[in-house]
């Protein structure tokens, strides 16, 4: 063992340490590993800083851009009630129907991609079925793994281990040539996550207590009479007329909060603005502003229908617009003037519904009550207008926004283009038409040029902290390369168990390719084990088909540890996991991964021993 890799192997040690300490982060351990491996001497600075340029990380950011265009269109709100809609809330089922889910689209294209489109819509229906975020991340991850035991191109490693074979002058594997493999230990994965969930969840990650919604604000300010819905009929003689041609605050005590119009994917807000033109079948939002309204006799006077206002209308999820309440701080200046006198419908563009002092709501017209300093108001408008308001303190205080206004879908018309791109996407990556990470960036770009995507957003989508720890470790497995480190584990592995019984040496070579996965990227233990396992086949004059399949299945059992895979560092942080949560789950179905894949490969590809 040489100098060099006795440093290597003692860096590693102490990464895997602090690792799992959780102290300092993750990625300040890896950049700790960048700005130390090059005293070693084994790599250099740019070698060392190599990481944050490698295709792969590249991918990563730009799936993470996709996946938040999902969000911001309501893609992933959409998927994510379907399938809360088919658990119908059952634990059990949105576990599984996660998985495969998850396994299903990997199965095509990059698992670490699929992660990071699933991780917003997993929290989203957790959130929906008040479930633990923790028992839905680790199967995500586990489920996206397995997928490179799927097809041919679910994986690098898959195609790696194929390669190898084509240039021993073998057949390489048929595009479905891993499923009989892949399937089974899919069904078994899905079981096992079921019966261990519950190691899943700490105290801290039970479910949160239920979060401030708008029919709570809406109870407290107990608006009866303050809010209207109505619906524009067909002869109404609203229909076809401007907001400011009728002038509703001065004729009728009123004004439009918001409307609701109809289009081509569903319901959209039109924003009340003077010049805005009423239509047949618009569902209006009314703030009652005046003394004495009748919103019945209102609605049969003008030809429309008075829609009822309950709770869920008030909460239905995706709506773009909602309540608030707010509070005037001392030095505001709305302090001392009402509402309207302030203009504050068209400074901040949202409506005053109410106006409570101390434990106590104002009598008449909300906006002509003189506000002081430490009143709250109940506000309703737009999210997109009263979410900005939440770093503006000067004026105005939002106290708590509703949970709604995190279900707000800022570019619902352009879902399609969204859906589109990811569609195109996943087919460039299963055609291979062009290189993975080059069909994110052209993904990234059509949604930036379809006006998706800002710059600004797609910062903010990406997950830094990620990214640095995956470009960080990826210096670390050229250095053990280099020293000798990974031969040395490879060659151990394979002495201890020698030239004999051949489902032992499935095993060994399982065991061996599952070891250094821990340790470097699964795409360099396959390019590693690959020729060790033709090596083995050859000595044995076996079928060297069992052998390479072995490498490829055993590279993607990387369930041990959050930082053998960028699956697991995925769902590391949302999921609230420690370190060791990994140990405890992932260590037992390896094993499970382990006999089963022992036990079909001499049956699905046999050995061809000669006797």
């Amino acid at each position: 063992m040489t100098g060099e890799l006795v440093m290597i192997l003692g860096l590693l040690v102490v990464a895997l340490v602090l690792f799992a300490l959780g102290r300092p982060r993750m990625d300040a351990v890896a950049l700790m590993l960048v700005a130390v491996l090059p005293f070693t001497g084994v790599v250099s600075v740019p070698e060392a800083l190599s990481g944050f340029s490698d295709p792969s990380v590249i991918l990563i950011a730009a799936l993470f851009v996709i996946g938040d265009a999902l969000v911001r269109t309501g893609v992933a709100q959409w998927i994510g009630d379907r399938m809360v809609r088919a658990a119908g809330g059952r634990e059990t089922r949105l576990i599984a129907f996660l998985m495969l889910a998850a396994a299903g689209l990997s199965a095509v294209m990059s698992s670490t991609g699929v992660v990071a489109i699933f991780v917003p819509i997993v929290l989203r229906i957790a959130r929906a079925a008040r479930v633990a975020v923790g028992r839905l991340m680790m199967p995500l991850s586990m489920a996206a793994l397995i997928s490179g035991m799927l097809t041919l191109v679910a994986t690098p490693p898959n195609m790696v281990v194929n390669a190898a074979l084509v240039r021993e002058g073998h057949e390489g594997f048929g595009f479905f040539a891993f499923t009989p493999f892949g399937l089974p230990i899919l069904v078994l994965a899905i079981l096992y996550m079921l019966a261990v969930r519950g190691w899943l969840t700490r105290g801290e990650d039970a479910p949160p207590p239920r979060r401030l919604r708008m029919r709570d604000l809406a109870a407290s300010y107990a608006p009866d009479g303050r809010l209207a819905r109505l619906q524009v009929g067909a002869g109404s003689v609203l229909a076809g007329q401007s907001l400011d041609a009728l002038d509703l605050p001065a004729r009728a005590g009123i004004t439009v909060v918001a409307i609701e119009r109809r289009g081509r994917l569903g319901a959209e807000l039109v924003e009340p603005v003077a010049a805005t033109r009423l239509q047949a079948q618009d569902i209006l939002w009314l703030g009652v502003v005046g003394e004495g309204f009748d919103a019945a006799a209102f609605a049969a006077g003008n030809g429309l229908n008075l829609l009822p206002l309950r709770g869920r209308d008030l909460a239905r999820p995706g709506r773009e617009y909602g309540l608030v309440e707010a509070m005037v701080p001392p030095g505001s200046a709305f302090a001392g003037r009402s509402p309207a006198a302030a203009r504050m419908r068209e400074v901040l563009g949202v409506s005053v519904i109410a106006v409570r002092r101390g434990q106590e709501v104002l009598p008449g017209p909300a906006p002509d009550n003189a506000l002081r300093e430490g009143d709250t108001l109940l506000l309703a408008g737009p999210w997109r207008v009263i979410r900005p308001l939440a770093g503006q303190r000067r004026d105005l205080v939002l106290l708590d926004l509703p949970e709604e206004a995190e279900e707000f879908v800022p570019e619902r018309r352009r879902a399609p283009i969204a859906v589109a791109v990811l569609l195109g996407v996943v087919a460039a990556m299963a055609t291979g038409v062009v290189p993975n990470a080059q069909a994110a960036l052209l993904g990234c770009l059509a949604l930036g040029l379809f006006g998706v995507m800002d710059t600004r957003s797609g910062y903010r989508a990406i997950s830094w902290q990620t990214l640095v720890l995956i470009a960080g470790m990826m210096p670390f497995a050229l250095a053990l390369q280099r020293t000798g480190g990974v031969d040395l584990v490879a060659n151990a592995a394979l002495e201890l168990i020698g030239p004999g019984e051949p489902r032992l040496l499935l095993a060994a070579l399982f065991i061996a390719t599952t070891t250094l996965s821990l340790f470097i990227s699964n795409t360099a233990t396959a390019v590693l084990m690959a020729p060790v396992a033709l090596a083995i086949a050859q000595g044995l004059g076996a079928s060297p088909y069992p052998f390479a399949m072995c490498v490829a299945l055993a590279a993607s059992t990387a369930f041990m540890t959050p930082v053998s895979s960028p699956v697991n560092l995925l769902v590391l942080a949302p999921g609230g996991y420690r370190f060791m949560d990994f140990v405890r789950i992932g260590t037992p179905f390896t094993l499970v991964t382990l006999v089963v894949s022992v036990t079909l490969l001499p049956i699905l590809l046999p050995l061809g021993i000669a006797p």
